[in-house]
């Protein structure tokens, strides 16, 4: 495999800070600074050669093309309704994959039926190609569920919260199959500040020493909430597999091309019993880490105005119209689809019953605890206390 080559490589470094308005941000470099990485079409929409990865898209047709870039589109929708319906007070929270449409995608559109998928929590995008219906991700984000799917029906599994833990799910499960004898592999879903995790070096290292059928995904979006990658490591993240014995590679996160021939090579090693693969998406979060955050406070407006130039669906548009593979009927018609897509979420949210507020406090001891009572009963004081404005202020 030829990727990057690292020899003469330095590590990044942080650029220190700067005041902007009152506000402290970090200063980076400009993406246009980015290191090398695999890449089948650039920012403007032209299709570049690749000898390593062309053969894997080689025979993608304009219908697929478009099947790509309507993924991106409603997924971007779906993603921006439930921001705005989190605005609105329908749901708790809401981690949001803008700007990470193409790393998502085009990985997901690279596993087959029967690999099996582990997610962090904001996977909506690899949801949608699994066929998990966007109204059940909902849920557990307005509190009424803790995961609104079977796993074992789209082989996607439930959201995971918990910062990298994730991988060492995949790991055993991927050590399982290859024990049964599947033809089958595993992908796990995690972000640039999860990699410093203990959890996902274990997983690294398991999956190594026993040879499993895993894909890393690591979706690079520069910032684990507001300490950037600068804080995470002194190398790029990929050469982290090296370390542990198997294959890393870079990959355009914004690229979705290069994002399904990549991960479709890395799933094919996967299966074919070669181990497996550390897969580095370098994209960026263009908005908020989760709704409860506000990005501004961390970094700069001209960050995120480069890294837009970069948008993963503009850039597939500019090729698909530039190789006459899409016309305006296309985009008139997908555009129809995204606003009824927007008015099925908002209905399916508002449909769900309100949450029950007592819910937390039950099943975190088997037979009871005096601390969680105590608590209960604070909070069922505090509730109360809002009976006492009814018809008020």
């Amino acid at each position: 495999m030829t990727v990057e080559s690292t020899a003469a490589r330095k590590p990044r470094r942080s650029a220190g800070t700067k005041s902007t308005a009152g506000k402290t941000t970090t200063a980076r470099k400009s993406p246009s600074a980015d290191p090398e990485l695999v890449q089948l079409l650039t920012p403007e929409g032209k299709r570049v050669k690749n000898a390593e990865y062309d053969k894997y898209v080689a025979g993608i047709t304009p219908e697929e093309l478009r099947g790509l870039y309507r993924d991106m589109v409603l997924t971007r929708r779906f993603d921006a309704e439930a921001t705005s319906l989190q605005r609105q007070g329908e749901l708790g929270l809401w981690a949001s994959l803008l700007g990470q449409e193409a790393a998502q995608i085009g990985s997901g559109r690279a596993t087959r039926e029967d690999d099996y998928v582990f997610p962090t929590y904001r996977e909506h995008g690899v949801a949608w190609c699994r066929g998990v219906d966007p109204t059940n991700l909902l849920g557990m984000f307005r509190g009424v569920n803790n995961g609104g799917w079977d796993p074992n029906s789209n082989n996607f599994q439930l959201y995971t919260i918990v910062i990298g833990s994730q991988t060492l799910h995949a790991t055993g499960y991927a050590m399982g199959i290859a024990k049964d004898g599947a033809d089958s592999a595993v992908i796990a879903y995690f972000g640039d500040g999860a990699s410093s995790q203990g959890d996902v070096a274990e997983s690294f290292t398991f999956s190594a020493v026993y040879n499993a059928p895993v894909v890393f995904f690591c979706q690079n979006n520069q910032w684990a909430i507001s300490e950037p990658t600068e804080k995470q490591t002194r190398v790029p993240l990929y050469q982290r597999a090296q370390g542990f014995g198997f294959p890393g590679v870079r990959v355009d996160g914004n690229d979705v091309l290069a994002c399904l021939a990549v991960t479709k090579w890395a799933l094919e090693r996967a299966r074919s019993g070669e181990g497996p693969t550390l897969v580095e998406a370098y994209t960026y979060r263009m908005g908020a880490h989760t709704t409860s955050d506000d990005p501004t406070r961390y970094r700069g407006d001209e960050e995120r105005q480069a890294w837009e130039a970069k948008d993963p669906i503009l850039r597939l548009r500019r090729y698909l119209e530039a190789s006459n593979h899409a016309d305006e009927g296309f985009f008139a018609e997908l555009e129809a689809e995204s606003e009824a897509l927007g008015k099925r979420v908002r209905e399916a949210v508002r449909a769900m019953p309100d949450p029950d507020h007592f819910a937390i406090f039950e099943n975190v001891y088997a037979d009871g605890h005096a601390l969680v009572d105590e608590e209960r009963a604070q909070f069922a004081a505090y509730q109360a206390s809002f009976a006492d404005v009814e018809g008020g202020h």
